[in-house]
């Protein structure tokens, strides 16, 4: 081991939390600083007053594939905590449901026969193959339009393409679009409690060893002094010997001092992006009465006002997880990604709710507006990276030009889709590279 160090980390998300959890077991000084007022980042839950467990503030869950998040449970010594239900995924296609997971019931989708055949085929391809870098070299949009056919495809998948990435849905590469098919499993996980137990029992264990965890304490700048990377807090600079970055790219460039001067920054600076949105509901009564959990629902354009429905994903929880922990309450996300200048940003928490509310009776017409218990909103301007063609080649690395200086961000984690798994691995693979320079 090298000799002790001192480390900052810039955010206590998944990634920062399992960078901190090697650091810390290597004897290393950890000091993380949150400027929420709990650890998650992304994947961060919230808890009525009546629950028994946290609630995701946007919805997670885990592939059977995810062993970077097995390995970390297993190492925290609660993966006997680990549920692994299979529920219902559903396409909204004609005003009907229909089964989204590939399985016999795909034959009833509503598809000639030679679309269900190429379906079946381009599904298996993406299975199988592990060839990625090849599918990076062409968009989504003109890959799948040729080998799925233009039938299944703006049926099936342009709706979801436009759903998730609005008006640069045609910019996103194959390689994107294979990695979120090769990694899906029928059953997907989560830790009992919820995904903030998860992050809890982690940053439990790193302050344990020894790590330092303050929340509500924002970085204001990363600077350079005499060789040694610092952080300022409340106008105050304290040296670190490393420094991990795990905020979004805009952020980095901002309180970095001489960073968007160097080409790494510059590098950073044409990196994209879109935001996330979930609005929560807590129901009196099921929407999705024939147990669906997660509803795909079809965007025929990036204009909100030109799709039938104002968001792009209907997830009833409790379809999954068991109302009985939430004290019976039914729980719905309205899910949506839209640009950070997006109208949906600069509305009232209410006004939002009652756009999405308002659509809801088409989905279960017996669906009254007393159903709502109480609603939510969370929003984050900074929630999917936009991979174009190529990307692979426009990613910088994780050190960064200025010495002692890391960013780690799910900007990095490409091909993979960002997520939980990919942020363990990601806070784990800069955590080596202090570990093992």
């Amino acid at each position: 081991m090298t000799d002790k160090l001192k480390i900052g980390i810039i955010g206590a998300g998944v990634a920062g939390l399992a960078a901190a959890w090697d650091l810390v077991r290597a004897g290393h000084e950890v000091h993380l600083y949150e400027g929420e007022g709990n650890v998650g980042g992304l994947a961060a839950g919230f808890k009525d007053e009546s629950w028994d467990w946290h609630l995701e503030k946007f919805y997670h869950h885990w592939f059977e594939t995810d062993a970077h998040i097995k390995q970390i449970i297993d190492e925290l010594g609660v993966t006997d905590q680990l549920l692994w239900p299979r529920p219902k995924t559903s396409y909204w296609l004609d005003g009907k449901l229909y089964r989204s997971e590939i399985s016999p019931s795909a034959l009833l989708l509503p598809l000639s026969p030679i679309a269900k055949f190429r379906l079946g085929l381009v599904g298996v391809y993406l299975k199988l193959t592990r060839n990625w870098q090849a599918l990076e070299k062409e968009t989504a949009h003109r890959w799948m339009s040729r080998y799925l056919g233009r039938e299944a495809y703006e049926k099936l998948w342009q709706p979801l393409l436009i759903g998730k990435f609005s008006t640069r849905y045609q910019e996103v590469n194959m390689a994107w679009l294979w990695a979120r098919i090769y990694t899906r499993s029928l059953r997907l996980g989560i830790l009992k409690g919820g995904f903030q137990a998860f992050v809890d029992k982690l940053a439990d264990a790193i302050q344990q060893r020894g790590a330092h965890i303050h929340l509500n304490t924002r970085v204001e700048q990363i600077s350079i002094n005499d060789g040694k990377p610092a952080l300022t807090i409340n106008g105050q600079a304290e040296t670190f010997d490393r420094v991990i970055s795990t905020t979004s790219p805009g952020l980095m460039l901002r309180i970095t001092d001489g960073l968007a001067d160097t080409a790494y920054g510059q590098q950073m600076a044409q990196l994209k992006s879109i935001g996330g949105l979930c609005v929560v509901l807590a129901l009196k009564q099921s929407l999705l009465t024939d147990g669906t959990y997660w509803l795909n629902l079809p965007a025929t354009s990036p204009d909100k006002d030109k799709s039938r429905f104002p968001f792009l994903a209907l997830v009833e929880h409790t379809n999954w997880m068991p109302k009985e922990h939430y004290n019976g309450d039914i729980l719905v996300y309205c899910g949506d990604y839209v640009p950070a200048d997006h109208e949906y940003f600069k509305m009232s928490e209410s006004e939002l709710a009652e756009r999405f509310i308002s659509v809801l009776d088409q989905f279960n017409p017996n669906f009254k507006r007393d159903w709502v218990r109480k609603f939510w909103v969370f929003r984050a301007p900074y929630a999917q990276p936009v991979p174009d063609v190529n990307h692979s080649q426009h990613i910088p690395p994780l050190q960064t030009p200025l010495p002692g200086v890391y960013w780690a961000s799910m900007s990095q984690v490409y091909p993979w889709d960002r997520g939980t798994n990919f942020a363990v691995e990601l806070g784990r693979k800069v955590a080596g590279l202090i570990l093992n320079p």
